[in-house]
């Protein structure tokens, strides 16, 4: 029988569900359990294909080219979770499957309402994600808040499945606040006031983690236990860590968290082995040495935008023992008239990376045009390799109004146009170019070296392509096209001509990229930084 456990959190959002999560996956994948992940967004959207960054973070996108929360990169990144359209269930979801099958007339006439024709439908949608015989453990990550109206169809689907398996199959941890106020005191009643609101529900969480600044005294453990009914053992301190969220599995470890989860379901360790993960925490917490790498981007406010940028960038560091600063650049700011050679002053490398819209797009330019000038190592991602080859155009060429017709659709010179099956498209949900896709890299190429393959695979997700109308002229200027798709028909890589490293990619590496296996692209890149400093 599988084992199914569900996080809820409660007080207030962007507590770290999803590292909590998924730092109980990898735990359990360490000691040779097969895990599913599963991410339940509440949201009424279909997917977060058409949510603003400044909304939602990025948005992560698996193999079969769904579009999904960005906590389906954590997964990832800390598991070997299988990942696919089935481990991403939203509210829009579910209501448009059940609100099918009443048109259809499937339901023979009967009443449809939320129990229990849409609480089924969610209960389908976890079995579906978690069905395989590999499967012995689905996590199941609920998004939102206890409390909050539009989790309660799923918090009850989840209650349901203590009935429907048997309490010994199923398991709840609930992820809570325990805040510091004026004086540095540590208080309990937001997470009394959330497990109360939970058990309103009918669900009594077996483990709580419980997010504070530090590590909770015995003390504060049994009070908490007292007012929520949950084993003192069971209470886990979710303190803030000192250097990466990789610490995260190391502490619940420490704190026996793998111990009592395969106590409670009774699951047989086949022995674990944390070896590989505690060398990555060592080497963030002691590398050889450092680099100040830019990103030049349209949503530097928000970190979650660019988060799975980020990780990949810190992943490269890790495989080179290498402390990464990142220097976060607004786009816009390089427009104005600013001395770029004090903006990047002490910079190792600049990474451009995707978007969408005509905001900043000319100062991404100017960061490309000086890193070619400067020989700074740099990086185009998606919209970044676009904007590598309009400037190249611009600049070299010489066709200084040259554009993409994103932008500019009027530009006479349109070096980067809408593929040919989105014109005229009117729906934007799920159109574009998404999921992995086969390139194939020109031998003696850097990109080919890289990979040391000339075909692999990634993932895509764009609308916009390098137009073929150009390659030759530009070709003939210097500019490398070094990777396409099949038949030579759209763009895959560029790279400038002697220059110490400089690759622009339309797909999406980020996306592959692990702390146990970094991207090759981004061990490169950052292996080149070191190698260089603008001064």
């Amino acid at each position: 029988m599988k084992r199914y456990i569900f996080v809820t959190g409660g007080v207030c959002s962007s507590l770290g569900k999803g590292i909590t999560a998924t730092s109980i996956g990898n735990l359990l994948e360490n000691h040779g359990l097969g895990i599913r992940m599963i991410k339940i967004d509440p949201y009424l959207n279909v997917d977060a294909g058409t949510m603003s960054p400044y909304q939602h973070g990025e948005v992560y996108v698996t193999d079969d080219g769904t579009e999904t929360d960005l906590d389906l990169g954590n997964y990832a990144r800390f598991t070997k979770s299988e990942l696919s359209k089935l481990n991403s269930i939203t509210t829009g979801q579910i209501y448009q499957k059940v609100i099918k099958m009443e048109r259809e007339g499937q339901f023979l006439g009967r009443t449809v309402q939320v129990i229990p024709h849409i609480t089924d439908e969610i209960k389908s949608r976890i079995f579906q994600a978690s069905d395989g015989e590999d499967v012995d453990v689905a996590i199941i990550e609920v998004g939102g808040t206890v409390g909050d109206i539009e989790s309660i169809p799923f918090l009850e689907a989840a209650r349901q499945f203590i009935h429907d398996l048997g309490k010994e199959n199923v398991l709840f941890v609930h992820l809570t606040l325990i805040p510091e106020v004026a004086g540095g005191e540590l208080k309990t009643k937001p997470t009394q006031h959330s497990v109360n609101k939970l058990r309103e529900i009918g669900i009594q969480p077996d483990i709580l983690v419980c997010r504070s600044p530090e590590f909770l005294e015995k003390e504060m453990v049994s009070k908490i236990s007292l007012f929520t009914n949950v084993e003192e053992n069971s209470i886990i301190s979710a303190y803030d860590v000192k250097t990466s969220v990789y610490e995260v599995p190391l502490i619940f470890h420490d704190q026996n968290l793998d111990s009592i989860v395969l106590d409670k379901l009774k699951l047989k360790s086949k022995g674990i082995d944390l070896k590989e993960w505690q060398s990555i925490v060592d080497i963030l917490k002691n590398p050889g040495n450092s680099v100040n790498i830019a990103i030049v981007g349209k949503y530097i406010n928000l970190n979650d935008t660019y988060k799975s940028i980020y990780e990949s960038i810190y992943h490269g560091g890790i495989a080179n023992r290498t402390k990464i600063n990142l220097v976060k650049i607004d786009a816009e700011e390089l427009e104005k008239d600013i001395d770029l050679s004090k903006i990047f002053s002490n910079i190792n490398g600049i990474l451009i990376p995707g978007g969408f819209g005509q905001r900043g797009i000319n100062g991404m330019v100017e960061a490309v045009h000086f890193a070619r000038l400067n020989n700074i190592p740099c990086f185009g991602i998606c919209l970044g390799m676009q904007v590598m080859v309009i400037e190249y155009t611009r600049n070299v060429l010489k066709l200084k109004t040259a554009d993409s017709t994103e932008f500019t659709p009027e530009t006479p010179y349109p070096v980067i146009s809408l593929l040919e099956e989105q014109q005229g498209l009117r729906t934007m949900g799920g159109t574009m170019r998404l999921g992995k896709s086969i390139s194939f890299l020109q031998k003696g190429t850097l990109i080919q070296k890289i990979y040391g393959s000339d075909k692999i695979g990634e993932r895509h997700r764009h609308r916009y392509e390098v137009s073929n109308s150009y390659i030759e002229e530009l070709e003939k200027s210097g500019l490398i096209f070094s990777g396409f798709t099949k038949d030579n028909n759209l763009v895959e890589s560029v790279e400038w001509n002697n220059h110490p490293w400089s690759i622009g990619v339309q797909f999406h590496p980020e996306f592959l990229s692990t702390p146990v296996n970094p991207h090759p692209l981004f061990t490169s890149f950052i292996k080149a930084s070191t190698e260089h400093l603008y001064e």
